[in-house]
């Protein structure tokens, strides 16, 4: 089955992976629970009687809440973000709102963000005067990497990207409002081990957890460090101890760097290798010599 990407679009989600990484998680799945949820293509690419997903980024639950709102009104989805994408004026290639083509042959790379940068800069003031969730979301597939970043002052300060709301935004939106009216989802937003505290978890259920790379230099990752590393792991040997299911992915190696804390806490469970192709969270077309990892405390299949 092909891999279902989240309407984020997330520079280094796992949508990409899931093919690999199915092929190891437990084909019988209670709950399935993801602490570091982010865009949460990894939840819709795997089958569960029930989902429970937490981010600390009250930003990125917020972008959730608000698309899953419409799982049983796609249209009027719709008619709010093509009314605000016409009210910018910016361009919307899926629905025929296209760039000059003289803009397109003198800029072949970057005529998006030219024709888009003026609107998306006024868009970006008026979020930042009344912030919204309609207009976060549309900052967030017309900016940068499609990236979420504010400044310490709580400002929206990422520039614009060479991107538009295009065919596959619409199917990806599709596809996410599909999955929320067909299944039972809940959000929560707070910090990982709280999250994890707060649930009673048995045999039946799965963690999934995408943590933040404590040697990727990413925008996610900067909060964490090595501390948290052991953190993570310690918790992690807390649900093996109980006999809940988890797998966890990382990077043991990457631009001369290793995760040696996770690389030596790694080998009491099951390793399995991913050919990820690292793509940097900056310049989406620099792919690193890196190696990623799927790590379980089960077999392939249970």
């Amino acid at each position: 089955m092909k891999s279902v990407r989240s309407p984020f679009f997330y520079v280094g989600d796992k949508y990409k992976l899931m093919e690999q990484i199915n092929k190891i998680m437990p084909s019988n799945i209670n709950r399935y629970v993801e602490p570091f949820v982010g865009g949460g293509s990894s939840a819709l690419n795997v089958r569960g009687k029930e989902y429970i997903l937490n981010d600390i980024d009250n930003y990125v639950i917020r972008l959730h809440e608000e698309l899953s709102k419409y799982k049983n009104n796609h249209k009027l989805l719709y008619k709010k973000l093509f009314s605000t994408i016409q009210r910018y004026e910016l361009s919307c290639s899926f629905r025929g709102y296209t760039v000059p083509d003289e803009l397109k042959t003198k800029h072949k790379k970057t005529y998006y963000a030219r024709f888009n940068k003026t609107a998306y800069m006024s868009m970006r003031d008026d979020y930042n005067a009344r912030p919204n969730n309609i207009l976060l979301y549309l900052l967030l597939i017309y900016g940068f990497n499609h990236m979420i970043r504010f400044n310490k002052q709580g400002k929206f300060n990422l520039p614009v990207g060479n991107v538009d709301f295009n065919k596959n935004v619409y199917k990806a939106i599709e596809e996410y409002l599909n999955f929320m009216k067909k299944n039972k989802v809940e959000f929560s937003n707070c910090d990982y081990k709280i999250f994890l505290d707060r649930l009673d978890l048995d045999d039946s259920d799965y963690v999934f957890l995408d943590p933040p790379y404590l040697i990727s230099m990413s925008e996610y990752n900067k909060l964490w460090d090595e501390d948290k590393e052991r953190e993570l792991c310690l918790c992690l040997d807390e649900l093996n101890a109980k006999r809940v299911r988890f797998g966890i992915t990382n990077l043991v190696f990457h631009k001369n760097k290793e995760n040696k804390i996770f690389r030596e806490w790694s080998k009491k469970y099951n390793v399995f290798d991913i050919s990820s192709n690292y793509i940097s969270y900056h310049d989406n077309t620099v792919k690193d010599s890196s190696k990623e990892v799927f790590v379980t405390n089960y077999g392939t299949r249970t």
